[in-house]
């Protein structure tokens, strides 16, 4: 229900650009809790904005249908307008920025290992192409390390990663207050030698349609030996496999990609790795690479600061991570 009204009849309503994003965000995504996710607010922050949207108008923006929502006549009319404000604000900004001298600047960046062979390179070849003024320092980081650079103000942008239904999933308490968006999944794949009797079809690089034709279930591997990695994908293993009624006779541990590819090859065991660790090592003839039919991943993050997208420098950075991260699987959250 709408109460009270702050205009009188035939007076212009109070609108401003914020709004008008919130209006535009509900109407693409069809709810106000994706559309609060892909503003990066909470979804009674979204809520208050429309009731008080709705309040200086007298009019209903939103309707409930079913679990969702839809835009009345009302907030259509603002949903189409909002696209040509939004546009015309991001050009203004674009343009003080220019002005500001502020394309210029430092932009500090962490990762994890996987990514400084992958990511991290594309990363900074684009933007030495598109941007070349602005610099670039690295700091190689896990997550944890990563986001806490994030709160010290020792970096500006970290790329991370997370494990469904982590117990230290560092994107929790340590990231409160903090920017996370979420970049794209990254399969969780099998690494056998070749000759193993699980191990059919081509060895080498992930041909992503032999793998998906040729996936295994982890339970068929409970009497192997095991080659695990760094000490979260570790733990990340053993959930996996405690969920398929087994514990790995993990023999060896190394943070080291090349490493854990060099054991398997030899025989030594399997191994349970990133889709982009896999892609830091490339191709190599003596495994063969096979997914988990659980379809077993983890996510990649962007962390920064909130507001620190507003920085230009910033920003095209993250522009350009995004870019080559597709494809993207997630919006940036609080």
């Amino acid at each position: 229900m709408i109460s009270g009204m702050s205009h009188l009849p035939g007076q212009s309503p109070d609108l401003d650009a914020h709004a008008l994003r919130v209006v535009r965000a509900v109407n693409e995504t069809g709810s106000i809790t994706a559309a609060a996710a892909a503003l990066g607010y909470s979804q009674p922050a979204v809520s208050q904005q429309l009731n008080r949207l709705e309040r200086r108008l007298g009019l209903a923006v939103v309707e409930r249908v079913g679990r969702g929502v839809r835009l009345t006549e009302a907030g259509l009319v603002l949903a189409r307008h909002a696209v040509t404000v939004a546009s015309a604000l991001d050009a203004a900004a674009e343009e003080i920025a220019e002005l500001q001298g502020l394309r210029s600047g430092l932009v500090r960046l962490a990762a994890f290992p996987s990514a400084s062979a992958t990511l991290v390179p594309s990363l900074l070849a684009r933007m030495k192409a598109r941007h070349a003024e602005i610099s670039i320092t690295y700091l190689e980081a896990e997550p944890p390390e990563a986001v806490s650079a994030v709160r010290e103000n020792r970096a500006d942008l970290a790329i991370t990663f997370s494990y469904p239904g982590d117990r230290v999933d560092p994107h929790r308490a340590s990231a409160q207050g903090l920017r996370v968006a979420t970049l794209r999944r990254d399969e969780m794949l099998l690494v056998l030698p070749v000759g193993h009797p699980l191990a059919t079809g081509a060895p080498g690089a992930i041909d992503q349609p032999a793998v998906d034709r040729a996936a295994i279930d982890l339970g068929d591997l409970a009497d192997e030996n095991w080659v695990a990695g760094c000490p979260r994908c570790r733990g990340h293993l053993l959930d996996l496999c405690d969920r398929r009624g087994f514990a790995p006779r993990i023999s060896y541990e190394t943070d080291n990609v090349a490493a854990v590819f060099g054991l398997v090859e030899a025989g030594i065991g399997v191994a349970l790795l990133p889709a982009l660790a896999i892609e830091s090592v490339g191709a190599r003839a003596g495994v063969v690479i096979r997914a988990t039919t659980g379809r077993d991943h983890r996510t990649l993050h962007a962390v920064m600061a909130v507001g620190a997208e507003r920085v230009p420098a910033v920003a095209a950075a993250l522009r350009t991570l995004v870019g080559i991260s597709s494809p993207v699987v997630g919006v940036p959250r609080n």
